[in-house]
């Protein structure tokens, strides 16, 4: 529906939830044939939607398949992350390419990564994962700078990844690593 919103012509679709008969989104978007779409998945049958339909997919770490997030550490390890960009590569088909990958990311800036690893098993409460799970998780990078940004580029070499979405609140100290990454 969206995309027909933002189309020349006025959108007529009926389905199982929405019936829109011959309107004609305003305003038209500058950008054609319409703004990015970002559609934020982790489920196998969001994710094929979201590589069919979408231009960035986020790949969510927390699932949300009850209706609330659970913030479960399987979800973020990278054999788990893996499989839903390949859900994506499914619906994508040989569009897959031209598919942005996304993911929220938190970063820790750090000298002591595995205690900051540690740390964070016990304050997530966190069971049946090692701190070495913890590092290798694609949507949490610990270190110094310049261990982030090799992270980081390693994870998109691997994963594909190449948008983060940082909160707010690590956005000051994650500055570094924008600026060291710019520069390469």
């Amino acid at each position: 529906m969206l995309k027909g919103l933002f189309a020349d012509a006025p959108l007529t679709f009926a389905g199982k939830h929405y019936t829109i008969d011959g309107l004609d989104g305003f305003p038209k978007p500058a950008q054609r044939p319409h703004p990015p779409i970002l559609v934020g998945a982790g489920s196998p049958r969001m994710l094929r939607l979201a590589g069919r339909e979408a231009d960035i997919v986020g790949i969510l770490s927390s699932s949300t398949r009850t209706g609330t997030l659970v913030d479960d550490p399987v979800e973020r390890l990278p054999e788990s992350v893996a499989k839903k960009i390949a859900w994506v590569r499914e619906g994508a088909g040989p569009r897959f390419d031209d598919v942005e990958l996304s993911t929220v990311l938190a970063p820790i800036i750090t000298d002591a990564p595995r205690r900051e690893a540690e740390a964070l098993i016990g304050g997530r409460g966190w069971s049946g994962v090692t701190p070495e799970d913890v590092l290798a998780m694609p949507s949490i990078v610990l270190g110094p700078v310049g261990r982030i940004v090799d992270t980081l580029e390693e994870r998109r070499e691997r994963f594909g990844f190449s948008y983060y979405v940082v909160s707010d609140a690590a956005l000051g100290p994650f500055v570094p690593v924008v600026a060291r990454l710019r520069g390469r």
